[in-house]
């Protein structure tokens, strides 16, 4: 008799059990002669040597089709386990697949210029107006660093000051004045993760949502690290942030230069930065205008009539 145990942390466990552990039903009727034992992060298979080593064979094929996929379909699932088949390879202008299988990828030119361009430099700035899918992407290619394991974390940040107002002045605590500033970061999230792991990620430590002021005095490692609306950084917050870079990081800075909250003879960190840099090997910057924008016809109008 032969005993091995799978650990499935990387894995999500929503879609790897299915529902009502439909999916462990599968495996069972097809190592019926196998005792299987799921339970929490990890599956134990116990039988003889031959099929247990098999199962294992089959179970991690499973783990990187979801990897890849984030869905797993019966036919998914049979097609893996009769075939040793089921995972292909990413088509080129694909980030990632999100939740159910929903296939994510740049939809604009400039969008897929974020793309090459985080694969070619460690820090990208991607400015242009709203609706254009700076942030979406850009959350997009940190989930996919993690999961391909290029990076242990991801870190979304954002200056505190929002058209003119001030979190002091909202009720609750600290995060629950926070979490309004950051709903555009956790809205891109809530496409690629499920909300369960997205919170067990947050307690770990693994996705890390902060403001700015946060990053003072870090060193950021093997981290795909995020800042958005940095059109309302001042020049040494913008300083204070790009410095924080560690070994084996990638930084996206976003923003929009036609909406800077700040007091008026404050310059903006993000139009000072992408000045002074722009001729610094191993930093991209892309420009996204109204062509790119990807919500309803109407904001392309109404961003063309403001100017």
């Amino acid at each position: 008799m032969a005993e091995i145990k799978i650990e499935l942390e990387n894995t999500d466990l929503f879609v790897f059990y299915g529902e009502r552990n439909s999916n462990i039903d599968v495996l069972e009727y097809y190592f019926p002669k196998l005792k299987i034992i799921a339970k929490g992060t990890s599956i134990t298979a116990i039988g003889k040597e031959t099929d247990v080593i098999e199962f294992e064979k089959k179970v991690n094929l499973i783990a990187k089709h979801i990897q890849y996929y984030n869905k797993l379909d019966k036919s998914d699932l049979e097609k893996i386990i009769e075939l040793n088949d089921g995972l292909t390879i990413l088509s080129k202008n694909l980030i990632l697949y999100g939740l159910a299988g929903k296939a994510i990828k740049p939809l604009t030119k400039n969008q897929t210029l974020i793309v090459e361009q985080i694969e070619n430099n460690d820090m990208v700035f991607a400015v242009g107006p709203a609706g254009t899918g700076k942030t979406y992407t850009s959350v997009a290619l940190a989930v996919r660093a993690l999961k391909n394991k290029e990076v242990r974390r991801i870190i979304l940040t954002r200056p505190a000051i929002e058209a003119g107002e001030n979190i002091g002045f909202l009720p609750g605590d600290f995060k629950e004045k926070l979490d309004p500033y950051m709903q555009p970061l956790y809205d891109g999230l809530k496409d690629m993760i499920h909300s369960e792991k997205i919170e067990s990620y947050i307690q770990k430590g693994i996705i890390e949502i902060a403001p700015l002021g946060f990053m003072r005095g870090r060193t950021l490692d093997e981290a795909f690290v995020i800042l958005d609306e940095a059109q309302n950084t001042t020049v040494s917050q913008m300083k204070m942030f790009l410095t924080r870079m560690g070994k084996s990081a990638k930084f996206i800075i976003n923003g929009d230069v036609t909406q800077v909250d700040l007091p008026s003879k404050i310059q903006s960190g993000l139009i000072h930065a992408t000045q002074i840099l722009k001729d610094v090997k191993g930093i991209g910057i892309v420009h996204l205008d109204e062509s790119d924008v990807v919500r309803h016809p109407l904001v392309k109008k109404i961003l063309k009539a403001y100017g």
